[in-house]
């Protein structure tokens, strides 16, 4: 195990740094019965400048950027953001893409996805259940048990994260300290997320990571939220819940654009965990009502 000292200067590497000043932001811990009271301590984040810290897409509606601000500034807290195209990569929008944040059960989605790449789906992890069955309550029902227990069948984060590495993941974006999130040491970029979904979206095993992942309004972690708005049924996406921090990553079914992937990580110790799931859910339906060129002409 790192040194805390050690600890916090490999975490320095994930904040990609273009000039200017660079800020900090402490992240307070979260204790719990599943964590180790004397490894936890405050991780500062690293902050990029935000000169240049959006791409402009080539969607047409020019609401997108400051809706999304909009919310972002009204619940407050550190958030990271980026959406793609599935299609062809195409950036729709992104805010502090390559900054490390504190993934919480987000980490999930990089637990599986190792997983399946390393060991085959009838592959026996505990109890008679088989890897396909353990990663559908992993990810469907968030259960950190499965997730930790998952890591150390493959040979814990180091291998995991050689693995993610050998699919085209950048080992700069990301660190595993557990396998379920629960670690205030974890951490991943909302691009390093991003492109693990998309890694899997076109994985020999993708059929058993998508269908394992909670549907708006309808299924898992998701089931209570965002019913009865325009994307229930068709954001099919991982939760992440601790004190201080959520998260959603995943996949929407947009009318236009086809598959958007999409990943948001919000850090906020001083906002309630519920404003910053109605911050993220807000989000995701503004994603859904953004359109391109050819529909704001027909229109």
């Amino acid at each position: 195990m790192l040194k805390r000292k050690q600890f916090i200067h490999c975490l320095s590497i994930l904040a990609f740094t273009y000039g200017g000043t660079v800020s900090a932001q402490t992240v307070l811990p979260e204790v719990n019965s599943y964590n180790n009271p004397s490894e936890v301590f405050s991780i500062p984040i690293e902050v990029l400048p935000p000169e240049n810290n959006n791409i402009p897409p080539s969607v047409c509606n020019p609401s997108i950027s400051p809706n999304i601000e909009g919310i972002m500034k009204r619940y407050g807290g550190s958030w990271g953001i980026l959406v793609e195209r599935l299609s062809d990569g195409e950036t729709i929008y992104q805010y502090n893409a390559d900054r490390g944040f504190i993934p919480a059960s987000n980490m999930k989605i990089l637990t599986t996805a190792a997983a399946l790449q390393r060991l085959s789906p009838q592959t026996t992890i505990s109890a008679n259940k088989s890897l396909q069955e353990w990663v559908g309550v992993t990810l469907l029902r968030s259960n950190n048990y499965y997730a930790d227990t998952l890591l150390k069948k493959i040979g814990g984060g180091v291998v995991a994260k050689q693995t993610l590495i050998n699919l085209g993941i950048n080992p700069q974006g990301f660190h595993f300290a557990d396998g379920s999130g629960l670690s205030r040491r974890n951490l991943a970029t909302p691009r390093v997320l991003v492109d693990t979904l998309k890694v899997m979206s076109s994985n020999p095993q993708r059929d058993i990571f998508f269908t394992s992942l909670p549907t708006a309004g309808m299924s898992g972690t998701l089931r209570n939220r965002m019913k009865q708005t325009p994307v229930q049924g068709i954001v099919h996406a991982k939760t992440g819940t601790l004190t201080g921090v959520r998260a959603l990553s995943g996949y929407l079914d947009h009318r236009e654009y086809g598959t958007l992937v999409f990943s948001i990580l919000a850090n906020s110790p001083n906002q309630s965990g519920a404003a910053l799931v109605k911050g993220i859910d807000e989000i995701v339906i503004n994603l859904n009502n953004t359109y391109g060129c050819q529909s704001s002409i027909n229109n």
